[in-house]
């Protein structure tokens, strides 16, 4: 029985585990040079910064994602925002070179593997950290030394805001996740009152 073309799920995994994959292609290039330099430090400070400007910018975002935009346009304007940030030659040859191969699309990933391979250069590992309101630096500093003495690496901290948590953090480290947040004691007390009810 035929059914006619199947129009319906899709599977919305495979396009980001293809931009995964190009952008780990480029991340490894480009921290293998930077290795080689010694200068995984610059490279560090300038994937931030990229990151920084992707966040800040949608005009950027747009540039990077829109088919409208020619490759010619799509490398001249990419290579331009390189050079005025200044950032490492290897990364700013491999933009140059994904926008001619207009794969500008996967820098959000790429941005994110450079800092998972720099990480680990380093010893380190990042929490990402939920909280009602923003943390302090000082707050920050005592989260990633309780979690070191956990984890037994450096802990980098990505902190988010989420008001609706109330009080209290979520933090994510690899696969493990604590919620001490308010909510979820709320949600914990709400399901034993159902239980005794």
């Amino acid at each position: 029985m035929s059914r006619g073309p199947h129009i319906g799920r899709v599977d919305v995994s495979e396009p980001a585990s293809i931009s995964s994959g190009i952008a780990a292609r480029y991340a490894t290039a480009i921290f293998d040079i930077a290795k080689e330099n010694n200068s995984v430090g610059k490279l560090e400070s300038d994937t931030d910064d990229l990151a920084q400007a992707l966040a800040d910018s949608p005009d950027l975002r747009d540039m990077i994602s829109s088919p409208v935009y020619p490759r010619q346009a799509q490398k001249d304007g990419i290579l331009a925002v390189s050079s005025k940030m200044g950032l490492d030659k290897a990364l700013h040859n491999a933009l140059g070179l994904m926008a001619e191969k207009r794969r500008l699309f996967v820098l959000p990933h790429l941005v994110a593997q450079l800092r998972e391979m720099i990480a680990v250069e380093k010893g380190e590992v990042t929490a990402e950290v939920t909280s009602a309101t923003a943390l302090s630096d000082a707050q920050a500093s005592k989260l990633a030394e309780t979690l070191k003495s956990s984890v037994g690496k450096d802990v980098k901290i990505k902190s988010t805001v989420d008001e609706s948590l109330i009080g209290g953090l979520v933090v994510k480290v690899g696969s493990k996740m604590i919620d001490t947040s308010v909510r979820a004691k709320l949600n914990s007390l709400q399901n034993a009152m159902k239980e005794v009810g």
